[in-house]
């Protein structure tokens, strides 16, 4: 349960990462999908059968260098029967600045039945180095990237501010990700528009197919089907995974702040 607990919420922050492809990158929207004071709470479920857990991500308005920025932070949380055998306490924040939504510092800090991880990476795009520092060895690498890069939080949040509903089916789409000290070339498919059921209602989505990789965890390559909302903010609504035991799935729950209307079909 531990590794299936901690990449689904992976998932949760930014989709997830996978094999390395050459794929073209989409076009910025005119406007962002998201704002400061933004919040979204999902809930977790193992096999559609009991609650796993729950995950938050928090929007903050910040600066850095006197350039206007955002603080994200991401939180997971095992609850129920699940915490009961295996507790979890995912703590995963990234600083990005406002005008090009590129990290320049990303925190995680996991706590997952006694595995621990404790680190602290700060990208500098002058010197084209991400310098990782490890806080549980007291030790520092430094580590290539390019003018593209993001982490696996931030990356979610860039990609939401993109063109999506322009896709068509069948494209592709990749970015650079920084996680675990290398890049990793992130891959989603576009599947096409679809409307969903939620807690909300019914919801114009567009869903979206990560490549991941087959094996221990997932049953096959393509395991895991995101859905986000078919308006300006492009908030995750339901993400579904099929593990080797069993499957994972995260919906939306609560949220607050968003930056535009969401929008909820009813029916006449």
């Amino acid at each position: 349960m531990k590794k299936q607990f901690f990449i689904l919420f992976l998932f949760i922050s930014a989709f997830t990462f996978g094999q390395s492809v050459k794929l073209e990158t989409i076009n910025p929207q005119k406007k962002l999908a998201f704002k400061g004071g933004e919040w979204l709470k999902f809930r977790m479920s193992y096999s559609n059968f009991f609650n796993a857990g729950f995950s938050t991500m928090e929007v903050k308005e910040t600066k850095n260098l006197n350039k206007d920025a955002f603080h994200i932070i991401g939180t997971g949380k095992s609850t129920g029967i699940v915490s009961l055998f295996f507790k979890v306490k995912d703590d995963y924040q990234t600083f990005i600045y406002k005008d090009n939504l590129k990290p320049y510092r990303f925190i995680r800090k996991i706590d997952e039945g006694g595995y621990t991880k404790d680190k602290e990476i700060t990208f500098d795009y002058d010197t084209k180095q991400a310098t990782v520092k490890n806080n549980k060895s007291n030790t520092e690498t430094k580590h290539p990237i390019n003018d593209e890069i993001q982490d696996i939080l931030s990356s979610l949040y860039f990609l939401r501010s993109q063109k999506l509903n322009t896709l068509k089916v069948g494209d592709e789409i990749e970015l650079p990700m920084f996680f675990d000290q290398e890049i990793h070339n992130f891959k989603l498919l576009f599947l096409g528009e679809e409307v969903i059921k939620t807690k909300f209602g019914k919801v114009s989505s567009l869903a979206f197919r990560p490549m991941v990789q087959a094996g221990r965890v997932f049953k096959e390559q393509e395991s895991v089907t995101v859905w986000i909302s078919n308006d300006d903010n492009k908030i995750p609504l339901r993400i579904k995974a099929s593990l080797a035991v069993g499957s994972l799935r995260a919906d939306l729950d609560a949220f607050k702040g968003l930056a535009h209307p969401f929008n909820i079909i009813f029916d006449n």
